[in-house]
């Protein structure tokens, strides 16, 4: 076996590209005159409430992958487990990797570019309960935090205070109201003592994410459907490393959700090879 392990494409921004919100499909956007833009935020993110699994597409550029695009799946209740495929657009002509979050470990598939440089084995596993969330994970992209709540991201904006209605668009063939306004991670961070606890943790785990980014503001953008759920949503800020800019689109929401974890001979195990390490 090679000394040292080279992560496929992608492990760096895991978390990150789990972000997302929810989704619905609807008819008309007509906006009640009683309903101001911050209480229409405020209402679709309510309803991220009452999500059990998402489906949705994303693309954008991250500080560190530059341009990526994925598609993913992701099932919150009863157990949390999630499949993505994406590529990194500005790595090698557009290297691809595939992710799963199955059982409480986090897989990493980088076919047979990944088989080169593991012997011959196409995917990494990463055992969260037997990892945690040390400096090892940090130092690979931060995996521990695979774990986050996609619904959480959709709904920063309430924290906004400059919150406004842009006018009304079609996204994916679904009529949408668009809204912006701007949050810094700081204001979002002092909204944390009035939610529950549940809503507070998911919200402190993102929040930490965009804290070690460098991130201190971000600029949101959020379309909502005839249903009072958000559809697509944008988030743009300045990292340590360089821009961050990701649109996510939703394709579908409470949908069954499987998701297995690969082959055994295909994989190769990180807590197994951090103990035979220092066996050694």
């Amino acid at each position: 076996m090679k000394s040292s392990v080279r992560v496929p494409v992608g492990a760096s921004v895991a978390a990150l590209l789990l972000a997302a919100g929810a989704v619905g499909c609807s008819g008309g956007t007509d906006e009640s005159p009683k309903m101001t833009p911050a209480a229409a935020v405020a209402k679709a993110a309510k309803n991220t409430e009452e999500i059990d699994s998402i489906r949705y597409r994303m693309t954008g550029r991250t500080p560190e992958e530059g341009r990526v695009k994925a598609e993913a799946q992701m099932r919150i209740k009863p157990t949390l487990a999630m499949s993505m495929k994406m590529t990194a657009l500005d790595q090698g002509g557009g290297q691809s990797a595939e992710i799963r979050l199955v059982d409480k470990a986090m897989y990493i598939g980088g076919g047979a570019e990944a088989a080169k440089e593991m012997d011959g084995k196409s995917w990494m596993k990463f055992d969260l309960s037997a990892l945690g969330a040390g400096e090892e994970l940090d130092q690979l992209g931060s995996a521990s935090q695979a774990d986050k709540n996609p619904a959480t991201e959709s709904t920063f904006l309430t924290g906004a205070k400059d919150v406004e209605k842009v006018g009304t668009e079609t996204v994916d063939g679904v009529e949408t109201t668009h809204y912006k306004g701007t949050v810094t991670v700081a204001e979002l961070e002092k909204t944390l003592a009035g939610e529950d606890k549940a809503t507070r943790e998911k919200r402190q785990k993102s929040l930490e994410q965009y804290e070690k980014l460098g991130v201190d503001k971000l600029n949101m953008d959020l379309w909502i459907d005839g249903d009072d759920r958000t559809k697509q949503f944008r988030m743009r800020g300045q990292a340590d490393k360089g821009p961050l800019d990701m649109t996510f689109t939703f394709l579908g929401f409470n949908e069954p959700v499987k998701v297995a974890a690969p082959p055994a001979k295909d994989t190769m195990d990180l807590a197994e090879m951090m103990k035979e390490s220092q066996q050694g």
